[in-house]
Formats: structure tokens, sequence, C-alpha cells
């Protein structure tokens, strides 16, 4: 039941050599490269300021679970890309290793609820409307399944949920850790430079006296 839908949906979303090519292109520019706004964003969250760096530490924390639990039903659940398996058309270049569950889908769609969870919910919203994006993307070039992505988002539901449970029973701890390593390592060479710049010179500089006239 559930193959014959993902097949259905596929051959609905799955681009064809008539689709327009403005399409596909901006199908791939999205399947490609849009995801770097999650590496981009984290590194700006983290140059924010203190009040943002818990935020990334979890949504790392939610990212590491995700990918861990990714490889693992990768494992138990192979599933074929459908140009290895002979279905649609392709218009990505793609090894056809495992498709389930995406690793784009469960990438972005942690993002996405990290953000709706624990940052805000217009911010959640945007990025869920990327993920999706992205989602569709690789489906329309013909690299994944409907299912793949699916799997992603439940995926990225799961590593959000044990996210939140493990920072509740010790995250903040180690988060605590975390931020004094980070303020040992670069705290050091930032009072080198600040001390190099308002470095006393070791000559005492000789000042110019004015000669005080006489008076009468």
């Amino acid at each position: 039941m559930l193959e014959n839908i993902n097949y259905s949906l596929f051959a609905f979303l799955n681009a064809t050599p008539a689709s327009p090519w403005w399409a596909i292109e901006i199908a791939t520019f999205i399947a490609k490269d849009l995801i770097i706004i999650v590496p981009l964003l984290v590194f700006a969250l983290w140059l924010w300021g203190p009040n943002q760096r818990q935020l990334v530490f979890k949504v790392m924390m939610a990212l590491a679970i995700s990918l861990t639990l990714s490889w693992i039903f990768a494992c138990f659940f192979p599933h074929e890309r459908p140009f290895a398996a002979g279905v649609g058309y392709n218009f990505l270049h793609h090894s056809p290793n495992n498709s389930f569950p995406s690793n784009h889908g469960t990438i972005c769609f942690t993002f996405a609820l990290a953000f709706m969870f624990w940052h805000r919910l217009w911010s959640g919203a945007l990025l869920i409307a990327v993920a999706c994006a992205i989602a569709w993307s690789r489906v329309y070039l013909g690299v994944h399944w409907p299912m793949d992505m699916l799997g992603g988002l439940l995926t990225a539901m799961i590593a959000c949920l044990s996210a939140q449970l493990l920072w509740q029973s010790g995250g903040k701890t180690l988060y605590q850790h975390l931020q004094r390593l980070y303020r040992l390592f670069f705290s050091l060479p930032i009072r080198k430079r600040l001390g190099a710049r308002i470095d006393v010179p070791d000559q005492p500089v000789k000042l110019r006296q004015r000669p005080i006239p006489a008076r009468d």
C-alpha cells in the first residue's frame, strides 16, 4: 500500500523531458546549493553572542542524533533510488546508493524543527518552507522517492525530541563545560592582540618643556 502511494507520488512529482528547462535549473540549484544555509546560519548564530550559542548547541545535538538515526535506518531499511530501480527520469547526477531516508531531508527538517521548537515560530516556519522546497526538488529531479523525504521528516522529529530530553537530563552541564573551553581557547589570542595594540613603549617619551617667562 505505502509502496504504491510512493510510486504514484513520485510519478506525479518527477520531471520529464518535456518539463521547462528553467524549472529544472531552479530545482537543481535548490537541490544542490540551498542546503548551505544550514552551516552559514549556525556559524552566524554562534558569532552573534552567548545568548544564541545555547540554541546552536541544541541544534547540533539534534543534527548529530538525526544523522545517526538516518544511518541506522539506512542499514535496516535499504531502498534503491528511483533511477537505480529504472523508474522515472533523472536530471541530477548522483551515486546509486541507499535513498532512505534522505540525508538532505533529514538535515533540513531537523534544522527547521529545531528553530520552530527552540527559537521562534516564524523562523521555524520559514525554514520548514526551505526544507520542503529541497525535498520537492530532489524528488522532482529523480534522485529520491517521496517516502525518503517523509522518512527524513520523521527522523528529524525523533531527533529533536531526543535532543530535548538529553538537554534536560545533562545537556546544560555539558554546554557550560564547552563554553568554558571556548572562552579558554579564544580569550588568549584576543588578549594577546589587544595587548599588542595598547603596548606601552619601553623608553619614556620626553616632553618638550617651554621656558616660563620671568615676572617683573
